[in-house]
C-alpha cells in the first residue's frame, strides 16, 4: 500500500510517513532501514548528530530499492553552523549517505544564542538548493518567533519545520505559524515515546497509556501508536516514528487502511497538555557547539 504524499511549498513531493533513526545504534540502523524499505516506507529521516548517516546509506543500498524512490532527509548540527561550515556539512552528509543529492536538508536547532550563525547556515542551504544539491530545505525546532526572524532575513521560505509533536504536546501556535507561511509541520516523537531525554519531563505520563487513545484504538482494532500516527496523517502532518524492531516498524506502517472520525480527531487534539517532553529551543545550550561532526 502506497504512503500518501505531501507537496512541499516548492512543489517537491514527500511521503507523509517516514522512518526516524534518532538514537538508533549504528550497528542496528542499516538493518532497520532495509527492513522499513522492504515493508514499504519510502522516506527516511536522519541527522549528522545521530552519527548513523553512513548506516542509513548502507541500509538503502542493502534494500535494493532504487535511490530515486526514497526520500532522504538529514539535518545540519549546530557545530557546523555558519555559511562555509554548512556547505561542508552537506558534503559530509552526502558522502556518508553515499548520494549526490539530498531530498531535504534542515537545520537541527535554532541555536538562539548564536542566531547569526544559524542564519548564515540557512543561507548556505539556500545556495545548495539553488545549485540543485538539495531538493528542499527547512528547519527543526523553530518556534514562531524564530521563524519570523528567519523569514525576515533570508530569501527562501522553509519547506518543513520538524518539531516535537504528539497528543500531549501539539504546539498549536507553531502549527499555525507554519501553515500561515506554507511550511509543512513534521512531527518528531510522533507517538510521544519521549524516554530518551533525561532531565526533561520527569514524572511525565506515557501517551501510550492514555485512556482516550486506548479506547479509540480498541474501537478500530488498532494500537495506540497506530492511532496517533493516523491522527498525524489525517491532520496533514508528516510523521517519522523511530524503531529498530521489525515488528514495530511494520506496525507503524500499517496505518493506511483505516480512518479516524472527526470526533475522534478532536478528542485526540484535546489531550494537549502544553508541556514539552524534550528540550526548550529557547534555552541556550552552548555545549552543543563543542560536539563536532566527524568528517567520515
Amino acid at each position: 500500500m502506497n504512503v500518501p504524499t505531501l507537496t512541499l511549498n516548492n512543489g517537491v513531493t514527500m511521503p507523509a510517513l517516514g522512518l526516524g533513526v534518532f538514537q538508533s545504534p549504528p550497528e542496528e540502523t542499516a538493518a532497520a532501514v532495509a527492513e522499513a524499505l522492504a515493508v514499504g516506507y519510502r522516506h527516511v529521516d536522519t541527522a549528522a548528530a545521530y552519527q548513523n548517516e553512513r548506516e542509513v546509506g548502507e541500509g538503502l543500498r542493502r534494500s535494493g530499492v532504487d535511490r530515486d524512490d526514497v526520500f532522504l532527509e538529514t539535518k545540519v548540527w549546530v557545530s557546523d553552523y555558519g555559511y562555509d561550515e554548512a556547505l561542508h556539512a552537506f558534503d559530509k552528509a552526502a558522502g556518508k549517505l553515499g548520494v549526490e543529492q539530498l531530498d531535504l536538508l534542515i537545520l537541527h536547532q535554532p541555536a538562539t544564542d548564536r542566531f547569526e550563525k544559524t542564519l548564515a547556515a540557512y543561507r548556505a542551504l539556500e545556495t545548495l538548493l539553488h545549485d540543485g544539491k538539495v531538493r528542499a530545505i527547512g528547519v527543526s525546532n523553530f518556534m514562531p518567533h524564530h521563524l519570523a526572524e528567519l523569514l525576515d532575513r533570508t530569501d527562501v521560505v522553509p519547506a518543513v519545520n520538524q518539531v516535537e509533536l504528539h497528543p500531549y504536546f501539539t504546539q498549536p501556535a507553531v502549527q499555525a505559524a507554519d501553515a500561515e507561511h506554507g511550511i509543512l509541520t513534521q512531527a518528531w516523537s510522533p507517538i510521544g515515546g519521549m524516554t530518551f531525554y533525561p532531565g526533561w519531563g520527569e514524572g511525565r505520563r506515557s501517551v501510550m497509556d492514555d485512556p482516550t487513545l486506548r479506547e479509540i484504538a480498541a474501537g478500530h482494532g488498532r494500537t495506540p501508536a497506530q492511532v496517533m500516527l493516523r491522527w498525524h496523517l489525517q491532520r496533514g502532518r508528516s510523521a517519522i516514528p523511530k524503531s529498530t524492531n521489525p515488528g514495530r516498524i511494520a506496525e507503524n506502517f500499517a496505518v493506511l487502511d483505516f480512518a479516524l472520525g472527526d470526533d475522534e480527531l478532536d478528542r485526540i487534539d484535546a489531550l494537549d497538555t502544553g508541556v514539552r517532553s524534550g528540550p526548550d529551543p529557547d534555552v541556550p545550550r552552548p555545549e552543543r557547539f563543542d560536539t563536532p561532526v566527524p568528517e567520515a
